[in-house]
């Protein structure tokens, strides 16, 4: 990405952070996080990554929620927020990059060896 959109996607995340907090309020989905933004060369597209912790939803329904009924209202609080010629087209994912890298912390202490060896009846420090 260029500076300028490195830029554009940092404030993009910092003016949704407050209304993401409301919604997650009013829906009982704990808390919602931004956790990256990314932009389209053009601007016209950011594809938000969100981090859904605790609460009464699943990730799924939080998603689910914020596509069918927050979305407008969240692309026109940004076009307020920030100053661009247009306001981008929002798609919504979740992140699961924390799942994934405990799942494969689990793979990898599944198949690392034992570090304490008994030779002889005592322990093996190497």
């Amino acid at each position: 990405m260029s500076i300028r959109t490195e830029r554009v996607a940092g404030e993009i995340q910092k003016a949704l952070a407050v209304p993401l907090k409301s919604i997650s309020e009013e829906i009982s989905a704990g808390f919602i996080t931004v956790t990256e933004v990314r932009l389209s060369p053009d601007l016209q597209v950011a594809r938000i990554y969100l981090s859904v912790f605790g609460g009464k939803r699943t990730p799924a329904e939080v998603l689910d929620h914020i596509e069918q009924h927050e979305a407008g209202r969240l692309r026109h609080h940004l076009s307020k927020a920030i100053r661009l010629r247009y306001a981008p087209q929002l798609k919504f994912y979740i992140d699961d990059s924390l799942d994934r890298a405990l799942k494969i912390e689990t793979l990898l202490d599944s198949v690392k060896p034992k570090d304490d060896v008994v030779v002889d009846g005592e322990a093996d420090d190497k």
